[in-house]
């Protein structure tokens, strides 16, 4: 395990995480940052631990909107891959159908030769 400094609301804190997650703990430590100077610029003092609490209720909130759009998207690629299954499917039909009526084409044509040649 690493340790790592971060800094959030100009207080330093020594975070544990996985070796080779040291750079994600530290952007992650930015990204609430960002959001406590946000709403500490916007609200003024309120106290740290509420400073902390409203701004992770709102990384908290944008990840549920982030959780939203991407369960929005999974159902729209769902539904983009039965759409082509069922296009695909479509087209074995039609190539099938067309298959079948050119041989029956052919199978006339060869018919006329013959008879024209008789």
């Amino acid at each position: 395990m690493a340790n790592v400094v971060v800094t959030v609301a100009d207080r330093p804190y020594t975070m544990q995480c996985p070796d080779g997650e040291e750079a994600h703990l530290r952007e992650l430590a930015q990204l609430l940052d960002t959001e406590v100077s946000r709403i500490k610029s916007s609200v003024g003092s309120i106290g740290d631990i509420r400073l902390l609490v409203m701004s992770g209720l709102m990384v908290a909130d944008r990840l549920s909107e982030a959780i939203k759009k991407i369960e929005a998207l999974e159902d729209q690629v769902s539904g983009l891959r039965e759409s082509r299954n069922l296009a695909q499917t479509h087209i074995k039909t039609i190539e099938i159908n067309l298959t079948t009526q050119l041989e029956k084409a052919a199978a006339r044509l060869e018919n006329m030769a013959k008879a024209m040649g008789e």
